[in-house]
């Protein structure tokens, strides 16, 4: 199993980080893909010390929450842009449910980091939570190469719109709750070759697990959800996964 998105860094590993990286290789994950959205010192220098790791690899990017602080971070981001393991810049986006950054300044660094990626070679994880209609109108004009819509909370005509586009589609934990209708209808009409996987721990753990720590292990929960709900064997999707991980990340 591969876990496309994983915040290793954030301060709920700190007592047990070492644990929680071997419970990861224990459970059968290959691969995860750890997203650094933190410019601290500590936080960067985690992120380092996980890269060594021979199965985790990186994404950095400014987080809509901080896009006010962007030409702060900058010069760090595009630094950090340099890692050898770095495999996709995010995630980034618009984030319109506690504004802790102005719309319209969000909507400036989301453009930015957009034609960042481009200059880079790399793909975007993007990050939309209430602002779907101002996400697309950005996307649609900056026409990034690559994308992954990362925790797609979305519906069914909005998931074809980015699949129009070429984009991935990435599910999460809340894909397991038991009211998540629209999540789980929407993942059964996602091409094989467009869907992905992730955790996006420490947040959004499975509904057996709601209310605690998330952890990359815990992704075998979402496996399982989806192999049922698109009515295939778990090994099959495993292997659908692995592929698109490769074409998304080149991992």
């Amino acid at each position: 199993m591969i876990d496309t998105h994983a915040h290793l860094t954030d301060k709920a590993f700190d007592e047990d980080r070492g644990q929680v990286i071997a419970r990861a290789k224990e459970a059968g994950i290959k691969k995860i893909v750890c997203v650094l959205c933190e410019f601290d010192e500590r936080s960067i220098n985690i992120f380092k010390e996980l890269l060594k790791e021979e199965f985790i690899f990186g994404a950095v990017g400014v987080h809509p929450h901080d896009a006010k602080d962007y030409e702060k971070y900058k010069s760090i981001l595009l630094e950090l842009l340099r890692l050898e393991k770095i495999v996709g810049l995010g995630e980034i986006g618009l984030d319109y449910h506690y504004l802790y950054s102005p719309k319209e300044i969000q909507q400036k660094v989301f453009e930015s980091q957009i034609e960042l990626a481009k200059e880079k070679n790399l793909p975007i994880i993007v990050h939309s939570r209430e602002a779907s209609e101002d996400a697309l109108s950005i996307i649609s004009n900056s026409r990034p190469k690559k994308a992954v819509m990362h925790c797609f909370s979305g519906d069914e005509k909005e998931a074809s719109t980015y699949l129009d586009m070429g984009f991935y589609i990435s599910f999460a934990g809340p894909l397991t709750f038991k009211n998540a209708t629209m999540p789980k209808e929407t993942l059964k009409m996602i091409p094989d070759k467009r869907l992905l996987l992730e955790t996006d721990c420490p947040y959004l753990a499975p509904q057996n697990l709601r209310g605690k720590r998330n952890e990359p292990s815990n992704i075998k929960y979402i496996y399982e959800e989806a192999a049922s709900l698109r009515n295939t064997e778990k090994e099959i999707l495993k292997k659908i996964i692995e592929e698109n991980a490769a074409a998304m990340f080149g991992i």
